[in-house]
Order: structure tokens, then sequence, then C-alpha cells
């Protein structure tokens, strides 16, 4: 088996595992449904069902399925500003996560002119994106550590997720900078293989939180 048969199983397995993690989603609902979590789930099916509909359109139709996930882009860096500038308590941290909303849209609407929305992965505002939204669960893990929660931090479904987002995105933007240096199908594979298996960290930590927080959480 050569490294594109292993990236192309890798690959496969990651979709599967994202489908899983949606689907765990659901069957712990109960769990975050009255709070500020509730959507996740529906970013969750959102993210197996758009995985599974490029995957499908890269394989039995064309390989430009960029529109597709520069839409999807949007909505889940968005969503995960969004969220972080809703559970961070400082203002100052508030208003940082809202400049990085601007500043994000901003990048995605410029390099508009230079990369084609629909042939063309955003390069920029994906690591742009990337690097603040390291920052948004920084802000987050700072206040946790200065406050109480901290204690029952292991059973928090919000410190898994922001393990998993965390492991991903400091990996993916090297994988995002250099991934146009390379044009070997060899070269490709092995550097796409970093990324898919950034993908099953996250989601293994998505689990985990799904399954091992508590049964009610707090927030």
């Amino acid at each position: 088996m050569n490294y594109v048969d292993i990236y192309k199983t890798l690959r496969d397995s990651g979709i599967i595992l994202e489908i899983v993690t949606a689907l765990i989603a659901v069957v712990f609902y109960q769990k975050y449904k009255t709070t500020r979590l509730k959507y996740i789930l529906f970013l969750l099916l959102y993210i197996a069902i758009n995985e599974v509909i490029g995957s499908y359109i890269r394989e039995k139709i064309t390989n430009y399925n960029a529109l597709l996930y520069n839409i999807y882009n949007v909505i889940y860096f968005i969503y995960l500003f969004l969220l972080y500038r809703k559970y961070v308590i400082k203002l100052k941290y508030k208003k940082y996560i809202s400049i990085f909303i601007i500043c994000y849209l901003i990048s995605f609407v410029f390099n508009g002119f230079r990369e084609n929305y629909f042939i063309e992965f955003q390069s920029f505002p994906y690591i742009l994106a990337s690097s603040f939204i390291i920052l948004s669960i920084i802000f987050y893990f700072i206040e946790i550590l200065n406050s109480e929660r901290v204690l029952n931090i292991k059973k928090n479904l919000l410190f898994w997720i922001s393990v998993g987002l965390l492991l991903y995105h400091v990996g993916i933007i090297p994988f995002r900078i250099v991934r146009n240096y390379y044009s070997s199908a060899t070269e490709l594979s092995i550097l796409f293989m970093i990324n898919v298996i950034l993908t099953i960290l996250m989601n293994i930590c998505f689990i985990i939180g799904f399954i091992w927080s508590d049964k009610k959480q707090p927030y």
C-alpha cells in the first residue's frame, strides 16, 4: 500500500469518525441542550454532511469542490467566534473576539480578488481565522484557570471541545502554509495525512467530552 492509498484510507476513516461524532452529539444532546453549546450539534451534523458531499463531488464529479468548503469555513469560524465570545466573561476578551470576526470577514472578502472562491481554497483567511480561534481558546482557558470552574474542568464539555480545537488549529496552520509548495502526489498525500490525523484527534476529544462530561452541563 502506497502513501496515496494510506491517505485515502485515513481520509475515509476521518469522515466516518466525523459522522460518529455527530451521532454521539445527538445521543448526549440532553446534557447540553439548555446551554450555549446547544447549537454545536447542528454544526457537527453540518460538518459530517459537508464532508460526505465534498468527498462525493471530489471522487465522482470534479476536483473543484472549493466553494463548498469556503462557505463551510465561514459558517464554522463565525460560529466558534460567537461561541467563545459568549463564554468569556471579561469585556476586553469579548471586544477582541469581535475584532477577530470583523478582520476575518474583511480578509475573506478581499482575498476573493486574489483566489477564486469557486476553484481555490481561501488560504490566508483560513490561517488568520485559525490563529484567532487559538487566541479565543486561550482567553477561555485563562478565565477557567482563574475561577472555581477549574475544579470540575475534566467534566466540562466545552473544555474537551476546546482541547480538540486547539490541537487541530495549532497543527493545521503550518499545514495550510506549506501545502502549496508541494506538487507530487506522494508529497501531498503525506502532507494531507497530517491534516486527517489532526481531524481524528480533534473528534476523539469531542467524543470524550460528550461521553465523559457531567450529565447536566451547568452553563
